[in-house]
């Protein structure tokens, strides 16, 4: 594994990811957007960095950060909510024109399969993405902004909805009525298991290659999410009984899979 790599965003999954790095033995930049955490980030550690991005403009020591690593691990979720809406692909656009002159050699950009759509039935690596959402939009065009970059490789990894400490659909879920789509399928995945297709895409190095991440196990949202909230002790949620028109989609990890790598923490978990 690289003795190098640069975490962009040390947040929910980046930090935990940093961290496990760190412990394999691996020289890791991190960055963090909160002045306050970089005392934090240094005693995991963690080489800290504070640095913001913004459609405009990038704050902090980017160079310092790029020149440092051989492996960048994109991690920044779009921010188009609650009407502080930014252009994801033009920060995009503004961190790959620093790529360019640095020493970084291959990139592990983290998406999402919001990039297919509302697809019908089952989604692998090899359908067609079909984004619906401005969100979807912008991250298919991100990634296919470092997939045309011919001087690096770069690996797509397209996460399902991530769960793990602290974060879990049913929070948000609980107790809200006539929901739509109770039939459609769960296409989660673990925080644990989203470190473990990180760092084995890094260590097997699978460069310019994209993976779907989404355990397999797929139970409707019905099911999931009413077994889900009996064990936490919380109202379910209601979904309507409408007449079955379609399937929804069901998100398979095909590469993974085939490259005999199993997933590690169940969602049921």
């Amino acid at each position: 594994m690289s003795k190098r790599i640069g975490v962009l965003g040390c947040g929910w999954l980046g930090l935990p990811l940093a961290q496990r790095l760190v412990e394999k033995g691996v020289e890791v930049h991190g960055t963090t957007t909160s002045s306050d955490k970089l005392e934090a980030l240094q005693n995991l550690g963690i080489v800290p960095y504070h640095i913001s991005l913004s459609e405009n403009s990038i704050d902090g020591y980017i160079e310092t950060f790029l020149s440092h690593i051989d492996i960048l691990i994109i991690n920044v979720p779009p921010k188009l909510r609650h009407g502080n809406a930014e252009s994801f692909i033009e920060k995009m656009k503004l961190l790959r024109s620093k790529i360019q002159n640095s020493s970084v050699s291959k990139i592990l950009f983290v998406s999402s399969t919001a990039v297919y759509g509302d697809e019908d039935g089952d989604v692998t690596e090899d359908t067609l993405p079909n984004p619906i959402t401005e969100s979807g939009r912008e991250l298919l065009a991100s990634e296919q902004l470092f997939c045309n970059d011919s001087s690096r490789l770069t690996t797509i990894l397209r996460f399902g909805g991530l769960i793990g400490p602290n974060r879990h659909p049913i929070k948000q879920l609980s107790g809200k009525k006539d929901l739509k789509n109770g039939h459609h399928s769960v296409n989660l995945i673990q925080l644990e298991d989203c470190i473990h297709m990180i760092t084995t895409i890094i260590a097997e190095e699978y460069w310019g290659e994209i993976f779907n991440g989404v355990y397999p196990l797929h139970p409707s949202k019905k099911e999931y999410y009413s077994n889900e909230a009996k064990k936490r002790g919380v109202p379910p949620p209601e979904y309507q009984n409408l007449p079955i028109l379609d399937k929804g989609k069901r998100v398979k990890s095909k590469k993974f899979l085939q490259k005999g790598h199993q997933f590690t923490t169940s969602i049921l978990s």
